[in-house]
């Protein structure tokens, strides 16, 4: 299969699963990028972060034309990641290939944990309402994770919003788009000297689809419960996350 039906392919699933859950699309993005298209871990996590700032950005408007982003939580959680993210992604290449790996695995096994647990806090409140604290210090750890690991943190900060703050799905998917597009831009700011060698051939076309998924899985996620999209979503999580860590271990 050519590298660009495997771009194409990944990309719409990336998309899709920014698009209905608010998060995952880096967890899936940096493996395609690793063992479909042949990119180093590093490089895997730069482009992985210029795909998903793209696609993030499409899908928060979307969710905020359907009123889901809840704009004052979502920017706490935001601003106290910029610095982590900043500074994390300025260290991650210095970091060897297999400890990426090694953690981006351990941080996948973490989310598809957290969506496989029951649901109890699945309907909360649909409010504005964040304590400070909780708000920032969620920001802070999930700032540090996208610089290091080249991920959006959308898959933590949704289970997060729900449990912690008590937003309902929707709006907690809505909610983490706007901290995963921040967090991305400034990771990705930090890696400019290396997007020099990104190939774009590959990754323009797998960004391009995954804009295109994202709308189609803001619409999928009006159609299918929450519950059925986590848990589904959780089982593709572990199975990246096993194979990864065997990768790293090897």
């Amino acid at each position: 299969m050519s590298a660009l039906i495997l771009a194409l392919t990944a990309g719409t699933v990336v998309g899709l699963a920014l698009g209905a859950l608010g998060g995952g699309g880096s967890v899936l993005a940096v493996p395609a990028l690793i063992y479909l298209l042949g990119f180093t871990p590093a490089a895997a996590t730069t482009a992985g972060l210029i795909i998903v700032t793209a696609t993030s950005l499409t899908a928060l408007y979307a969710h905020a034309r359907a009123g889901n982003v809840r704009w004052k939580a979502g920017s706490l959680l935001a601003v106290a990641g910029l610095l982590p993210a900043a500074a994390a992604g300025a260290a991650a290449a210095r970091l060897p290939q297999p400890v990426l790996t090694a953690g981006f695995a351990a941080v996948a096994a973490l989310a598809a944990a957290k969506m496989l647990r029951p649901g109890r806090a699945l309907v909360g409140r649909t409010t504005d309402t964040a304590t400070p604290v909780k708000a920032a210090g969620a920001g802070v750890g999930l700032g540090a994770l996208t610089g290091l690991l080249g991920v959006g943190g959308g898959f933590l900060a949704v289970p997060a919003l729900v449990t912690v703050l008590a937003f309902e799905m929707q709006a907690a998917v809505g909610t983490s788009l706007l901290v995963i597009s921040t967090n991305s831009l400034a990771s990705l700011a930090t890696r400019g000297a290396t997007t020099a060698g990104v190939e774009w051939a590959v990754i323009a076309p797998f960004t391009g689809a995954a804009v295109l998924g994202a709308w189609d899985g803001r619409r999928l996620a009006t159609k299918i419960t929450g519950t059925v999209l986590q848990r589904t979503f959780a089982v593709v999580l572990l199975t990246v996350a096993a194979f990864m860590l065997i990768d790293a271990l090897t």
